[in-house]
């Protein structure tokens, strides 16, 4: 082996309209005797015998004229391909997909696809040896199959396993994920008596399948979310996801979410499919594992808060290729099931962003009926009033929004005062790109009711500062009177409470206030 040790300068300082010698003078008036590297060279070429000094001003003249013609021609340009400028182009995917832009893709599978998902993530080997604990788990699974529900871990397996009997790449990483951060997922099991001896279910699901990929990663988010950015490029039928072992771990590859993914179409004409999973949720845990900075995210979309989007038969699709990326804060496995899904069904592709749950992962009220896979079902950008309120809309005294896990303890509370008829709660599970059209609905359907944002978070987090302005906007458009108040936590420097007795009161006093008249 050999080592070169080169000493380099930067004859222009920083670059050529840097002035060094502010800051370095002596070194820069060495500079400045020293001729250009170009100059020694040529000089020992000729020197040397091996081109003449005519042959040396020819090359420099023809480099020169290259270069003028190019500038030249840059000014005749009058329109610029898109194509043109993508280093590594995904072979036919554009063409593939020119005559359905603007379809809505279909995310739903089959009942037997379903079934047949399931009994393979419940099952083990006859020879393999699994720990006691997990038993409990699989026998839970097979128990929900058997009701045609699905919890989180199995919406999440449906979604992975149908892609993969359809041909699509699946790769997952991040902390923990094998096992799942809450030890939910089990999607590598450990036989208990032959060291590395692993099983993976979802890789045994057909013959003629595509790979699963699932590996956990090392504390390093910024490379490893840069490596499955990387990953996700290179191939746009793959669902290539990253998942924080909670939210805010995310902080550590802010680098990389702001300079590439958030922006990575707009700069550099490049798509992505990447997918970022993020726990969070107001758990009283403490201020550093409850939140996933939601409102960062949110703060770098796209969308303009005062603009209406023109209403048409396109209008779900036409936001989604004028976005930059999906934020979503999901309450239901099934409607997880289908934004992941989707990724690989989009006739283009974008980030996604998922505020994931943390205690919903095994709330027995946030389960899915295998209705809401299967044909005919679909993605739900927002999720109304299915209760009792809706069916007497004119007298419903309250409407308030939501996002993502704080809906189950409305609910809770709600069904406690006994207000189910007298206040109706709509999920928006898609913030972004800002369902307007769905909200306008919403707000037409309750006429007499007032508004409320609520959420778990502080105010100066969260959704409130991004959903505020563009409720603003409906109201405007629809010359709608009525103003959105606000229930949630207060104004904080940091992301939660570290004490467990003042997380139960200002939860109970912003339920007081979303719930009260």
């Amino acid at each position: 082996d050999g080592i070169n040790d080169l000493v380099v300068y930067r004859r222009n300082g920083h670059n050529e309209m840097d002035e060094p010698m502010f800051t370095q003078p002596l070194m820069y008036k060495k500079v400045a005797k020293e001729p250009p590297v170009l100059q020694k060279y040529a000089e020992k070429l000729i020197n040397d015998g091996t081109v003449t000094q005519q042959e040396f001003e020819e090359e420099v003249a023809k480099y020169d004229q290259i270069c003028d013609n190019a500038y030249v021609a840059a000014k005749k340009e009058t329109a610029v391909s898109n194509a043109e400028w993508l280093d590594s182009p995904w072979p036919d995917f554009f063409s593939k997909h020119k005559d359905d832009q603007m379809v809505i893709p279909i995310t739903s599978t089959t009942e037997d696809k379903l079934n047949h998902i399931g009994k393979m993530v419940s099952t083990v080997p006859e020879d393999f040896v699994v720990h006691g604990g997990l038993k409990r788990v699989l026998r839970s699974r097979a128990d929900m199959i058997k009701n045609r529900m699905a919890d989180w871990a199995l919406g999440e397996a449906f979604a992975f396993g149908s892609l993969l009997m359809e041909g699509a790449h699946v790769r997952l990483s991040g902390q923990d994920v094998e096992r799942g951060t809450f030890s939910h997922r089990h999607h590598v099991l450990h036989h208990q008596e032959i060291d590395r001896k692993t099983f993976v279910p979802l890789n045994h699901l057909d013959p003629e399948q595509a790979d699963y990929t699932v590996c956990n990663s090392s504390l390093s988010e910024y490379g490893v979310l840069g490596f499955e950015l990387g990953y996700s490029m290179t191939n746009p039928s793959a669902l290539v996801i990253w998942e924080a072992q909670f939210g805010d771990f995310s902080n550590t590859a802010q680098c990389i979410i702001d300079q590439f993914i958030s922006s990575g179409q707009a700069k550099w004409v490049r798509q992505s499919s990447l997918v970022m999973l993020l726990p969070h949720g107001y758990e009283g845990m403490g201020p550093e594992h409850s939140s996933c900075r939601i409102e960062r995210f949110l703060q770098m979309s796209n969308d303009d808060p005062e603009h209406f989007p023109k209403e048409n038969e396109d209008f779900e699709m036409q936001q989604y290729h004028e976005t930059n990326w999906m934020v979503c804060n999901l309450t239901t496995p099934a409607n997880f099931f289908h934004a992941m899904r989707r990724q690989v069904k989009f006739p283009f592709r974008k980030p996604l962003v998922v505020a994931t749950p943390k205690s919903l992962l095994r709330l027995p009220e946030a389960r899915s009926s295998f209705d809401d896979m299967v044909e005919g079902s679909r993605f739900q950008r927002i999720i109304p009033e299915a209760g009792v309120a809706k069916d007497n809309a004119d007298t419903v005294k309250k409407l308030l929004f939501c996002s993502g896990k704080v809906y189950y303890e409305l609910v809770k509370e709600r069904e406690k005062k006994e207000l189910d008829s007298q206040i109706a709660i709509t999920r928006i599970e898609q913030l972004t790109p800002f369902p307007f059209d769905l909200v306008k609905a919403e707000l037409a359907k309750y006429p007499n009711a007032r508004i409320t944002w609520v959420q778990e978070e502080h105010k100066n987090m969260g959704p409130y500062s991004y959903v505020e302005p563009r409720m603003r906007t409906v109201f405007k458009k629809t010359q709608d009177p009525r103003e959105l108040e606000y229930a949630g936590r207060f104004p904080s420097a940091a992301a939660a409470t570290g004490n467990k007795q003042m997380h139960l009161m200002e939860l109970s006093g912003f339920m007081e206030a979303a719930l009260g008249f």
